[in-house]
């Protein structure tokens, strides 16, 4: 899979990830969880399906897929009618992901009286081109707060879409299209279960694991 910093491309499959600044926590406190998803569904979900997702105190993983050219030039449009043109469509996307990242980082900073960036610059992203792929990077995600010692059952987690992927409530995330790469709910189930030690993870490691 490849490692880059280059434009995010319609119809493509990434797995984005980021940490605080020095290491520092960019989630202080629970209702910071909630906010972040709050802006990501603002700024990111009108650009991109989300296939999953896990916050931590200080780093976060999505795997998502950039919607289609024609969405996005739809979108923009949407958001600023008196726009006579639209600009190159990587720059649509950057800047939502800015919005995101610069809107959340200003968040927090005036709530606990810092000052400066608050996310790594830029942003990690790994393109996935395989669906096994993506399945194995769900696992992946959800395993996260148990891999780092949050909690001693990932499932437990609070702050991962592994239940939401469970869950027949309404979502914004791709749940239909996740559950279909494992064959099924109760194969979702199994694999996260069954995979807790699975050998080939080693694929993910990012460089702050």
């Amino acid at each position: 899979m490849k490692l880059n910093t280059e434009n995010l491309e319609p119809n493509a499959i990434y797995h984005i990830y980021n940490r605080g600044i020095n290491g520092e926590n960019i989630f202080k406190e629970e209702k910071n969880y909630l906010y972040f998803l709050q802006r990501y569904a603002h700024h990111i979900t009108p650009i991109a399906d989300t296939y999953a997702y896990c916050l931590l105190k200080n780093h976060f993983h999505i795997a998502l897929k950039i919607r289609s050219l024609e969405e996005i030039k739809v979108f923009y449009k949407n958001k600023f009618p008196e726009k006579i043109s639209i600009p190159p469509i990587s720059r649509i996307i950057s800047q939502q992901f800015a919005s995101l990242f610069n809107g959340y980082a200003q968040a927090i900073n005036k709530s606990y009286n810092r000052t400066g960036g608050l996310f790594e610059e830029p942003f990690r992203r790994i393109l996935i081109d395989n669906q096994s792929y993506l399945a194995e990077l769900n696992f992946y995600i959800h395993n996260n707060p148990e891999k780092h010692g949050f909690v001693k059952d990932f499932s437990d987690y609070p702050h991962s879409s592994y239940h939401s992927h469970l869950h027949t409530a309404e979502t914004k995330l791709e749940r239909e299209a996740v559950l279909n790469l494992f064959g099924g709910k109760e194969k979702f189930k199994e694999f996260h279960t069954n995979n807790q030690m699975l050998r080939n993870l080693d694929k993910f490691m990012i460089e702050f694991d």
